[in-house]
């Protein structure tokens, strides 16, 4: 199944990007020659990172009855050195908030998602090393 996004230029480093669930600005930062008027594209990447191992946690956790009040992703990347510079090192940060986690059930999705589910995180391992950390809290912090 194909799938076809397309980006329009706006002069300077500023495109406008039309995807499959709506349009958002994608630009360089100001040292780097754009106006610091989107997101970075590699951060993009870190970001579907996110979403897409995000996506797959709640639903598998539904449908192990094992839902959580709320759930937070937090992605770094590091990049290499030299030119054309990629994320070597990625660590995802998986915090559970909820009383009464079952985590047994809450590993057991970030398992699958990693290992079965998550082509975003596939595409990754081919380049990168991923680092999993997962932390549980009460309730979120105001």
């Amino acid at each position: 199944m194909a799938q076809e996004i397309k980006t329009q230029w706006e002069g300077q480093m500023l495109f406008n990007a039309d995807t499959l669930g709506g349009n958002f600005k994608i630009d360089a930062a100001e040292e780097s020659g754009g106006q610091g008027k989107g997101v970075r594209p590699k951060a993009l990447m870190l970001t579907s990172l996110a979403g897409c191992t995000g996506m797959d946690i709640v639903s598998l956790l539904k449908k192990m009855r094992a839902e959580v009040d709320d759930l937070d992703i937090n992605v770094s990347g590091e990049l290499t050195e030299k030119h054309p510079k990629i994320y070597n090192k990625v660590t995802l940060e998986y915090v559970f908030y909820g009383e009464d986690l079952k985590k047994d059930k809450i590993e057991k999705a970030i398992q699958l998602s990693a290992e079965k589910y998550c082509g975003v995180m596939e595409m990754f391992k081919q380049f990168a090393e991923i680092t999993t950390v997962v932390s549980y809290k009460a309730k979120k912090s105001s």
